[in-house]
């Protein structure tokens, strides 16, 4: 298993993850050209985030995008974890963890960088479970927001 940061050639498999998973989370389908055109500005443009993919046998077969959050009180930079998906094959064998993993070490070896954070949908409980298993809480803070 490797995990690494996306390269321009890994559009295809990650805007294929993002369309399976928002009809299998949510039930939405999306726009093909915008959620292309989206990965590509990230692909492009690092200040927007990262996308990390993880392969076996040279098939990518997860990914995960991460955002950043300035923290005043903290100094630093907090990463915001979004957009996981990981093939249904390859679910529970410890492909997230691992993914979390590095992106933890990441952050423990970087002064600039001060924590992690994700959001999960309230229905996912199997997500609400792994995330707990690796340490998070989801006792403090709750998210609001408004979509265009």
């Amino acid at each position: 298993m490797i995990i690494r940061e996306a390269k321009p050639e890994d559009i295809f498999s990650i805007v294929n993850f993002q369309i399976a998973m928002a009809k299998e989370t949510e039930g939405i389908e999306l726009h093909l050209p915008t959620v292309e055109l989206g990965v590509k500005a990230v692909l492009n443009d690092a200040s927007k985030g990262r996308y990390y993919v993880t392969e076996v046998n040279d098939e990518i077969i997860g990914s995960l995008l991460t955002t950043y959050e300035w923290s005043d009180w903290r100094n630093g930079t907090v990463l915001w974890i979004q957009s996981v998906y990981i093939k249904p094959d390859f679910r529970r064998k410890g492909v997230y963890r691992n993914m979390y993993s590095y992106l933890k070490h990441k952050v423990l070896e970087d002064e600039k960088l001060k924590g992690i954070r994700l959001y999960a949908e309230k229905s996912n409980i199997s997500a609400h479970k792994t995330y707990k298993k690796l340490g998070m809480n989801p006792e403090h803070y709750t998210t609001f927001e408004w979509l265009k």
